[in-house]
């Protein structure tokens, strides 16, 4: 296991002080291996003789937004959960993802799959959607984890996470952007009969300037357009230039702009400059360098270009990289479309993990030319100055 940092060590204090409770710490801070502390040792408090007919064994689940980080994290869990060699435990999840582990969406099968596994700890990963499934099948949970536990709040998730909240033995909600209701009539992580109260809290600030994050920099590039032309393409590529990064990461509006940008000069004009080009949406798959390629390939290139210190890449998206996914060596986001408070400070963290010894900042740019962009660059400036410069939570307020 690897040696946790202080904050981290003192947020799985009080996971193990507390059996219900928020954790809210920034993008990049590790809330996974805070989880996976007490993951550990939760399984490791069971005694392990194998004679008895009826053994303690404990079943904890992990929650996520998505299937690809559900994957994620369990292969996270797998690499660093040290557990007593006598205290095997069993993998399942439930989602609708492709994995080389046992997966199924059927409550009944889940219900077996538990029933058979009572010599077991147990290790279920799922995500928001599915989570009802488990909720179908009646098993008993001593901990569930709610990872990005800002998205428990949407109402057709909500009922099988208060389900939860009221049945499982432990309960924890980690996100760095929690979301708040001014409402009764809608869901909020301000709502303590469901998620308890914030019982682990470090500010940006201070991880800054610990050396575990890095801080921000801001980018505005202002465009003078001329007689009303134009080029999307070109004030994209003059951002680029300004902020002179070898790994982007851009945040399209659409679908169609990625698209759109993927055929267009947009591809010369970076090949000039060195950069190779990924994307990926939810409707036309991955692509490298104008080839489709699986999700796995995809990923497995966009880290190790991203540990390629030469390497120069750039990654267009909508949102699938936004949330909790981990990728290595991003230098810069570069902002298309505004975005509420919690995409714009996923965004962020993608960039601001600590890399090689020339990083000392990530990069956040802002394109505005004509009426584009001024909202955005307004909104990211609040939100940078609240939660890196005030040391604030930047809280998201649900109104209506």
């Amino acid at each position: 296991m690897i040696k946790l940092r202080p904050h981290q060590a003192s947020a799985v204090y009080a996971l193990q002080s507390n059996t219900k409770g928020q954790v809210i710490m920034p993008t990049g801070s590790g809330k996974t291996m805070v989880a996976i502390n007490d993951a550990q040792e939760a399984f490791n408090s069971c005694k392990w003789d194998v004679f008895l007919k009826n053994p303690e064994r404990k079943t904890l689940i992990v929650v996520a937004p998505r299937i690809l980080l559900a994957q994620q994290l369990c292969e996270n869990f797998l690499e660093y959960l040290k557990t007593h060699p006598m205290l095997k435990h069993k993998v399942l999840h439930v989602h609708s993802g492709k994995t080389r582990h046992f997966s199924t969406t059927d409550s009944k099968v889940i219900k077996q799959w538990y029933e058979e596994s009572y010599r077991f700890n147990k290790l279920i990963f799922t995500t928001y959607h599915s989570l009802h499934r488990i909720q179908e099948a009646g098993i008993s949970v001593d901990t569930i984890y709610f990872d990005e536990a800002h998205n428990s709040i949407q109402k057709h998730f909500h009922p099988a996470v208060k389900y939860f909240s009221e049945k499982a033995k432990k309960c924890y909600y980690l996100t760095a952007t929690p979301k708040h209701s001014a409402t009764k009539k809608k869901p909020g992580m301000n709502n303590k009969e469901v998620y308890g109260e914030v019982i682990a809290q470090v500010s940006a600030t201070k991880l800054v300037e610990e050396g575990y994050i890095l801080p921000p920099k801001l980018v505005i590039k202002h465009i003078d357009v001329q007689d009303e032309i134009i080029d999307e393409a070109q004030h994209i590529v003059d951002t680029i230039d300004e902020i002179n990064a070898n790994k982007v990461l851009i945040c399209a509006r659409s679908t169609k702009q990625i698209v759109n940008l993927a055929n267009s000069s947009f591809i010369d004009e970076i090949s000039l400059r060195g950069y190779s080009l990924m994307y990926i949406t939810s409707k036309t798959g991955a692509f490298i360098n104008g080839k489709r390629e699986t999700r796995e390939e995809f990923f497995k290139v966009l880290n190790a270009w991203g540990k390629d210190s030469k390497k120069k890449f750039i990654v267009l998206h909508h949102s699938i990289l936004s949330e909790g996914i981990s990728v290595r060596g991003l230098e810069a986001a570069l902002l298309l479309r505004n975005m509420d408070v919690v995409g714009l400070l996923q965004t962020i963290g993608r960039v601001i993990r600590t890399g090689d010894a020339t990083k000392t900042h990530g990069i956040v740019a802002v394109p505005v030319y004509n009426n584009v962009g001024i909202n955005t660059a307004r909104r990211v400036t609040n939100v940078v100055n609240t939660v890196f410069t005030e040391g604030k939570s930047a809280v998201s307020i649900i109104k209506r």
